[in-house]
């Protein structure tokens, strides 16, 4: 999953999960919201987010290959096989 997948994945999370809070427990709750929407507002504009640096400290979205995205093998023969031959 890619580092703004992951960001969005957490940024949408953290805003359901305030709001029923805020609903079920405690208005004050809904300041998380705030900070949420303010986070992303300062992010569009100005490129930083820290939870992006939080999760590349963490390693996700490195580049690692995988077999379940590799796609460009999908379906090919592999002519050396000693199958083939």
């Amino acid at each position: 999953m890619s580092i703004e997948r992951s960001v969005r994945l957490i940024a949408g999370s953290l805003v359901v999960i305030s709001l029923a809070l805020g609903y079920f427990v405690s208005g004050y709750w809904l300041l998380l919201t705030l900070f949420v929407g303010i986070n992303l507002f300062q992010s569009a504009l100005t490129g930083f987010c820290p939870a992006e640096m939080i999760l590349r400290h963490f390693g996700v979205g490195s580049p690692q290959r995988s077999a379940s995205k590799d796609v460009s093998s999908v379906g090919a023969i592999d002519k050396s096989s000693p199958l083939l031959r």
